[in-house]
């Protein structure tokens, strides 16, 4: 064992988390265990008391600064679980705490830390434009700047998790599936667990749009991501930890990525065998184990999921409904286009057979044809959605696949009811902070030199909202709206090509 791993047992091993922490409880998930033909494991870190694993690295690194210097008060930049993690720490030690959040935070987060006794200041509408403020408060205040994830004593504290898990599995374990957002948890847990139990693999999950530890070790050091995805919040992370990042490069044996639809299919699983509600990071693991068993045909194995936080709001359930279908394979949708005439329907409705149709949108749009936008159950998985397909196809439907179609799903679904070709349109899908006056803001940067052909908007519960805009130049030579869109501050994705625009806007 190397000085450097060394070095980090001894300090898992003397970590002080237990003044604010609770040991949490570790038990088999019956049904995703039967279902998917292995022992699957919980790790219950949602049932700390500020329900998210982040109190043990805060106690630690706050209590060891505190032994090794004054500390006048403690000042960090979160928008959700480490926010608790330090108030409460600092409440326990009797120091004055601040915490800055971004404008977009949602109240339920706020109000948390507030409740904690820490003063939340809102600044800005974005992770890092906080932390920068945060950072200058902290020179201001005099106070300890504590970092979510990247430093020796919080990664030592998030270790303990797996000091527990030795104790309460020592038995046969074949893997261990940990969240990774900046790396603080996994780091700590594979450290601890390849120097006792060697043996066991430790696999990281990320979303595939938030997973800057996997661009970290491709690129064989930390790297900028240019987009982050904000689904999973508690991981949505530009950039890993230079700690956490030589940490997981060393023990981590893998990384497994996964979508929106399948974390929110893992809330579900996790509710059907506990009867709590995670947040979207905290069932990253139970998403990862099962797209490892399904990519690795594996079976009568023992895995154990850290499900690491429970800070939901409840109006974000919405929007984890509507991709449990499809993140299971229970649901395709499909955009049909039939012939508009006497009997055509009927003729669709018989190759769907028995099958329970879970949406279907339809506006008569011409003499010759109209397409359908429908959703399908499925008890066959992908394979029967592709059966499904082919026999449309067979009786001379048009059938394109939007199931996996983000901005047939998020927008055009709700938008079924009209057509209209405009000349010099294009279809931009933007993100929005939810945040009073964005939109104003938006719209003013438009000005009068572009028209708004199209905007549908739907509040998913999140930090931010997407947003569908068509955007007509008013003179439509005018080469300047690619570069308008580009110089704006809201991130912009060109959604004119897509298929499922051209089937049901135009």
């Amino acid at each position: 064992m190397s000085s450097f791993h060394e070095q980090y047992i001894k300090r898992i091993l003397s970590a002080r988390v237990y003044d604010v922490s609770t040991k949490t409880r570790l038990h088999k998930a019956p049904l995703l265990s039967q279902r998917f033909n292995n022992n699957i494991l919980l790790k219950r870190e949602d049932e700390q008391s500020i329900f998210s694993f982040k109190c043990r690295g805060a106690f630690n690194r706050i209590y060891q600064l505190t032994q090794r210097q004054v500390v006048n008060g403690v000042i960090a930049a979160s928008a959700g679980n480490h926010a608790q993690g330090v108030a409460l720490t600092a409440r326990h030690l009797g120091l004055p705490s601040c915490i800055v959040m971004p404008q977009t935070t949602p109240s339920i987060k706020v109000d948390a830390v507030r409740a904690l006794g820490a003063e939340a200041v809102l600044f800005g509408d974005d992770f890092n434009t906080a932390l920068g403020h945060a950072t200058q408060l902290a020179e201001e205040k005099q106070f300890s700047f504590i970092h979510p994830f990247d430093a020796k004593d919080t990664i030592a504290g998030q270790g303990t998790v797996g000091v527990e898990l030795c104790q309460q599995h020592p038995g046969a374990l074949d893997a261990v599936f940990v969240p990774i957002g900046g790396g603080g948890l996994a780091a700590g847990i594979a450290a601890y667990m390849k120097y006792l139990r060697p043996e066991v693999r430790i696999i990281g999950v990320e979303p595939v749009d938030a997973a800057c530890m996997h661009a970290a070790i491709q690129a064989g050091k930390c790297v900028d991501l240019e987009h982050v995805g904000l689904f999973a919040d508690g991981v949505a992370v530009r950039r890993a930890g230079e700690e956490t990042f030589k940490l997981c490069r060393e023990f981590v044996d893998d990384i497994v990525l996964v979508t929106v639809d399948e974390m929110s299919s893992a809330i579900k699983d996790i509710f059907n065998d506990t009867r709590t509600l995670t947040e979207p990071a905290g069932a990253l693991a139970v998403a990862g184990i099962k797209r490892y068993v399904q990519d690795n045909n594996v079976s009568d194995k023992t895995f154990i999921g850290i499900n690491s936080g429970a800070n939901l709001n409840f109006d974000r359930l919405r929007h984890i409904a509507e991709r449990v279908e499809i993140g299971e394979s229970r649901e395709a949708l499909l955009a049909v286009t039939i012939p508009e005439r006497p009997g055509s329907f009927k003729e669709f409705c018989e190759v769907l057979g028995r099958r329970s149709v879970t949406e279907f949108n339809y506006r008569y749009a011409g003499p010759d044809s109209a397409c359908v936008f429908a959703g399908v159950e499925l008890t066959g998985g992908d394979a029967e959605r592709q059966s499904l397909i082919e026999a449309l196809k067979a009786r001379e439907f048009s059938v394109l696949d939007m199931t996996h179609n983000e901005t047939a799903k998020l927008h055009v679904r709700h938008m079924i009811g009209g057509h209209a070709a405009l000349s010099g349109e294009r279809i931009y899908r933007f993100r929005f902070p939810e945040r009073p006056g964005a939109l104003y803001d938006f719209l003013s940067r438009v000005g009068e030199r572009w028209n708004i052909s199209l905007f549908h908007y739907r509040n998913h519960g999140a930090a931010y909202g997407r947003v569908l805009v068509g955007l007509q130049a008013i003179d439509s030579a005018d080469k300047g709206l690619q570069r308008f869109v580009s110089e704006l501050d809201f991130i912009a994705e060109d959604e004119s090509e897509n298929e499922a625009i051209d089937l049901f806007l135009r």
